[in-house]
Formats: C-alpha cells, structure tokens, sequence
C-alpha cells in the first residue's frame, strides 16, 4: 500500500512538472530559478496560475482581502456650515430612520458650535419705546448656562417691563456696561450656529447681525411648524411649541420670562427636529460656485522669478 501511493504521488508529481512545462513554454510561468531565489509574491502568483490551469482551485488565501475603509462621521470642528447641513443629510440617509442615528447625529458634528441664546429687553427712550438689553443668557447644545449676565442700557430705563421681562430696578445694580456684556457675548457668538426664537430681536438688542447660515431660528422652522400642525407662514410662540412638542410649561407667572429658561427650551426645539431641519436646510442652500482659476502672474510669491521682471531690466542686469 505504501509503494502505491508512493506511485501515485509521483505519477501526479510528473503530470504536474508537464503542465508546469508548456506554461513556461507559453510564458505564463517564468522557469524556475534555485530554491528560494524567488520572493514569496512571485511564488505566490505562480502557484496560483498553476493551480488554476490545472484545474484545482485557488486557495482562500492567495487574494488578501482590502480593509474596508471606514468613513469616519465626525466633521472638523472647523467645519462650514454648509458641510454641516449636508453632512446631517447623509446621516438622515445613512440612518434609515433609526431614532439611535439621529440621537447621536450631534454628538459627531462637534456640539461645541452650538449655541442658543435669549435676551430681555427694557423700555428706554420717548415713552419708553426703545427696546434695549438689559439681561442676555446663553446656554450650550447639552443645555448647560455658559453666560448669563444682567445689563445697563446707554439709555435711561423708562419702562422696566417687569411683567415680560422679569427686569426690575434691583438687578440694575450689578449690571455691566453695555458695551462690555456685547463684547463678551459677540466672543461667544464668533463662528458657532446660534439658536434662538425671533432671534432677529435678540441680534438687534445687541447691534449685531449674525450670518444667516449660522443662524437657526425656532420661529421660522418649516419642521417645527409641520409637526405642530401649523401652515408654514404661521407666527407661533415659543409657548406654545414648548407646550405641544416639548409637553413642558414656561413664561408662566406673572414675575416675567426667564431667559435662560427661553434660551434652554429653543434648543431642545432645534434638538427634537435637529437632523429633519438640516437636511432641509441643505437642499436649500445653493450650489457653492467654481474655484477661480488663479494667475500665476498675480501671485506675488512668484513675483521675483525671472520671467516677470521687464526685459530690458533683465538685460542691463546681466
């Protein structure tokens, strides 16, 4: 039994060393050099070959698979606002609307370029008319105050407007200089996406205009508006979103509103419809247009080279 498969093993060693043969001959196989003259590559490929045109299969191992790549969802906190909207996009594609995926959306565009703010305003002026701030709060994406100071108009106070403002004569008396409360909260406002409700009012409170991109405001919110039940050109306070969507009471009472508690409820509006308004927001911005072509001739790095300097110039030098 032994000397039979011993023929056996040789019979098909023959065959195998033929075929070898007529594939070398056709060019298919280098011819073989001295052991180990050949990398493990070249070893590789020609045992492949040999196996295939002898009709035995490849073994799993020959082909190494690629790594996947892994495409990572997080944004650079440097990010536009922009690639933000269209990256909450994908994510709303991506999530096949798993409640996980848009829960965890934020948390991998850099919460820290969120912000919402609120401010209170007093009488000032003719009759009180003029609105100026004397009170601004801001909180973070998670809700948390990161600012929340009371403020001096440049103005006289005429019109505390306690029963909506929560203001009185009292709070005045450690309240900073407006120009110095602006210059701490534009600080904070620089390059974040800001969220609040009329926020056009809080901007003007504090002689400020916000990019429009980087804005989100709750009372002009299609999706808001949508899951209330409202037309979309309807006026709705931030009352009564916090009532239906939010199922939570505030501006109740008669001390006046709270401004961080305005400023804590517009986030969790924008929060609760954070990915839908997105993805809204990034079929709605407009393509961004063609980068321009640069002169070489224009580029005043290159300015001393040779081929720029006048002929003439070139010639009296040499």
């Amino acid at each position: 039994a032994p000397k039979a498969r011993s023929k056996k093993r040789s019979r098909k060693h023959q065959r195998f060393m033929e075929r070898r043969a007529v594939l070398e001959q056709k060019g298919l196989l280098s011819p073989r050099g001295h052991l180990g003259s050949q990398s493990p590559e070249t070893e590789l490929e020609e045992h492949t070959t040999l196996a295939k045109a002898n009709g035995i299969a490849a073994p799993c191992c020959d082909k190494v698979p690629e790594p996947k790549r892994i495409v990572s969802s997080s944004l650079s906190p440097s990010a536009s606002p922009d690639s933000i909207a269209r990256h909450h996009s994908v994510l709303l594609s991506q999530g096949n609307g798993s409640s996980k995926k848009v829960q965890t959306s934020s948390l991998a565009l850099h919460p820290g370029k969120y912000v919402a703010i609120d401010c209170e305003m007093v009488g000032t002026g003719p009759q009180g008319r003029l609105s100026e701030l004397a009170r601004c709060s801001v909180v973070n994406y998670e809700g948390d105050v990161i600012y929340d100071k009371y403020v001096q108009p440049e103005l006289p106070i005429v019109d505390y407007r306690t029963r909506w403002s929560g203001i009185t004569k009292q709070h005045m008396k450690n309240a900073i200089p407006f120009k110095a409360a602006q210059a701490e909260i534009l600080k904070i406002l620089k390059d974040k996406i800001v969220v609040g409700h009329a926020i056009h009012n809080d901007f003007q409170a504090l002689k400020y205009f916000h990019p429009k991109d980087r804005t989100r405001d709750t009372s002009q919110s299609r999706v808001l508006k949508k899951r209330v039940g409202l037309p979309v050109r309807a006026s709705v306070s931030l009352k009564n979103l916090a009532r239906h969507l939010l199922h939570k009471k505030i501006q109740v009472g008669c001390k006046g509103h709270s401004s961080v508690e305005d400023a804590q409820t517009a986030m969790e509006l924008y929060r609760l419809v954070e990915v839908q308004w997105e993805k809204e927001l990034a079929h709605s911005l407009p393509p961004r247009p063609p980068s321009p072509i640069s002169d070489p001739a224009a580029d005043s790095s290159q300015y001393l080279d040779d081929q720029y300097w006048p002929t003439d110039l070139m010639a009296s030098s040499l």
